[in-house]
């Protein structure tokens, strides 16, 4: 994932696919790491009470935490935040919460 002022987080998962299975490793961890850091904290520090909450981000996580290991989750929901983080600051909104996840990619 890339950042509009150029840095790679780092939080996305490198591929491998063979015979058109693709296979979902590792996170790639290029870019900044004091960045990526401190995105994968504020995410482990948020998730209990966001997972609380019942806005879509909330569902969204607590499907995520059904079916994956909560480190996976972690970083799925700290990729989650620096998307929301950069759509807001380049459309130059606040953030809403109860707006769809979807819509703020």
């Amino acid at each position: 994932y890339t950042t509009p002022w150029g840095t790679t987080l780092g939080l996305v998962p490198r591929q491998m696919t063979t015979g058109g299975k693709p296979r979902l490793l590792d996170i790639t961890k290029r870019g900044n790491r004091y960045l990526r850091m401190l995105l994968i904290h504020g995410a482990r520090a948020a998730m209990p009470s966001l997972s609380k909450q019942s806005t879509p981000l909330g569902k969204w996580l607590r499907g995520l935490l059904a079916r994956a290991h909560r480190n996976v989750a972690i970083v799925a929901l700290a990729a989650k935040l620096a998307r929301i983080a950069w759509a807001s600051l380049r459309r130059g909104v606040r953030f809403e919460p109860s707006a769809p996840v979807a819509a703020t990619v």
